[in-house]
């Protein structure tokens, strides 16, 4: 039945509160939502404020290794810097070595190369020396023999034997060169 229908002295059958809604349903609805209200914040709130919970630290304990992991990287990152410009100090101080090293060894073998260059005209100059003494004595005797054979003929006699005898021939020949030296 409507309840426009009904007659204004009718009794009623449902109570209704100011909304139209009926009283009973609404004390059900109350109960359930109680209901479902314990159940909520004694089992699921809980579990869900646990993961919340679980969430936030794994989040700021990955935030925690992320900052460490940083900061190692960047520890490591600030020795290998280092240990390169070290390893290009070594490498700088190598190259220095070995250029002294080189300049070194160059200017051993220009001291070696003159050395030898020295001993080589040294011996050219002994060797020139001999050659022209032995070229002296040689034009020395033919000369004196020349002389002899030459005075000989002018005399008309054999002067050999008495040159050679008195060294007259050597005597006059270094007369010649002293006289040729002043």
């Amino acid at each position: 039945m409507n309840i426009a229908q009904e007659a204004p002295g009718a009794p009623e059958e449902h109570a209704y509160n100011v909304l139209g809604v009926p009283l009973a349903e609404v004390i059900v609805g109350l109960i359930a939502f109680g209901v479902l209200l314990f159940v909520l914040t004694k089992f699921v709130f809980p579990r869900m404020e646990s993961m919340f919970q679980q969430r936030v630290e794994a989040i700021e304990g990955g935030l925690v290794k992320a900052e460490k992991a940083q900061a190692e990287a960047a520890a490591l990152l600030s020795q290998y810097k280092a240990q390169l410009a070290e390893a290009r100090t070594e490498a700088a101080r190598i190259r220095d070595e070995a250029r002294a090293d080189a300049e070194g060894i160059r200017a051993d073998v220009l001291g070696k190369a003159r050395e030898e260059s020295d001993r080589i005209i040294a011996a050219g100059r002994e060797q020139l020396a001999g050659e022209r003494a032995s070229i002296v004595r040689e034009l020395r005797t033919e000369m004196g023999t020349l002389a002899v054979s030459l005075a000989g003929k002018i005399v008309g006699e054999s002067l050999e034997d008495e040159a050679r005898r008195r060294g007259t021939v050597e005597r006059a020949l270094a007369d010649l060169e002293s006289a040729g030296a002043r």
